[in-house]
């Protein structure tokens, strides 16, 4: 049976910069400051959270950078080791069966980490010999892979003079030529052209379609809506909200958002909105904007319009979007995804 990914808890207290790639969700100094030394930085970036992914799945964290992400795969992947709370590979203990979870696991670092002194087809033959694959077996899954990963072109070059986007590949490839039953995929697609984008969707949802679990990390939402199963939005070291992309969608008030910006504003203007039909929520953000969550959009812009030109205030701009994870994101932290 295909393994499953489970965390309970999870918490990470750096005192010390984190590794690179790791992610921080938020940060605290703590502690006295003694006279002539700097205090030691505890830098949360995991601050509870609890996951449970189902063999088979293709589940995704969604998060601005340093919300914890890379973390929480650093976690489960054995680089990283939690200040406290529990995670599981199937029925491994990530920390106390490291072996037994390597073996079951492909990852894919933020950035390549590929030897530049071996050739594409030396670097696949190295990682299978790792796992004990014999050398005709190597050799036949490295001669796939590298055909579906449109790599047999340059199988037999030095990678150092690959591209960025042919790098990916090649990591991908790599993690997979084992055939591990859990592949983790950080920021897979940051960087690449759409064309390889679309590529690796494609490759990805082949792998999951052979049974396996895929966890991946990004904070492009087209990429978690066109992938992902159930996905997590993160903030801070903390979930935000889980679900399918589409409940998660459906969860924004109203689902459209018009974002309003004035030459200035009023508690009383922004009551008028609120009385509007179909407007759920009116937030201002500083004192000349403000967030309208409501069921319409466009439609509602005459009537803004008016209500804002009955009360002499100027207004300056509005930016529609509709329902989606981003909006979601806005409602529970005012900030964008990307920030």
């Amino acid at each position: 049976m295909v393994a499953g990914i489970r965390t309970r808890d999870l918490r990470k207290v750096f005192t010390s910069a984190p590794p690179a790639g790791a992610g921080t969700g938020g940060f605290s100094f703590s502690g006295p400051k003694a006279k002539g030394k700097q205090p030691k930085p505890n830098i949360v970036a995991l601050d509870g959270i609890s996951l449970d992914i189902a063999s088979g799945e293709i589940f995704c964290l969604l998060g601005p950078n340093g919300a914890g992400k890379s973390t929480t795969v650093g976690v489960l992947t054995t680089r990283v080791r939690p200040t406290s709370g529990q995670a599981f590979i199937g029925e491994h203990d990530v920390w106390q069966e490291q072996v037994a979870v390597k073996r079951l696991i492909g990852v894919v670092a933020q950035r390549p980490n590929l030897d530049f002194s071996l050739t594409a087809r030396e670097i696949l033959a190295f990682h299978g010999a790792y796992f004990g694959l014999s050398s005709h077996e190597r050799a036949k899954r490295a001669e796939a892979l590298l055909e579906r990963f449109k790599l047999t072109d340059r199988a037999d070059q030095m990678v150092r003079g690959f591209s960025g986007g042919m790098m990916q590949r090649l990591s991908i490839a790599r993690a997979m030529m084992h055939d591990p039953q859990v592949l983790f995929l950080d920021e897979p697609s940051a960087g690449l052209d759409p064309q390889t984008r679309l590529l690796l969707w494609e490759i990805i949802r082949e792998y999951n379609q052979s049974g396996k679990t895929i966890l991946l990390t990004t904070h492009n939402m087209e990429e978690a809506d066109a992938l992902c199963k159930r996905l997590a939005i993160v903030d801070h070291g903390r979930v935000i909200a889980i679900g399918t992309p589409l409940e998660l969608k459906a969860s924004v008030p109203g689902g459209y958002l018009l974002r309003l910006r004035f030459g200035h504003h009023s508690p009383d203007l922004l009551e008028r909105f609120r009385s509007l039909a179909g407007v759920r929520e009116v937030r201002a953000t500083d004192n000349n904007s403000a967030d309208l969550y409501a069921d319409r959009g466009g439609s509602l812009i005459p009537e803004i319009a008016n209500l804002a030109s009955a009360g002499s205030v100027e207004l300056c701009d509005v930016h529609i979007s509709e329902p989606s994870l981003e909006n979601l994101f806005l409602h529970h932290t005012g900030r964008s995804l990307r920030e």
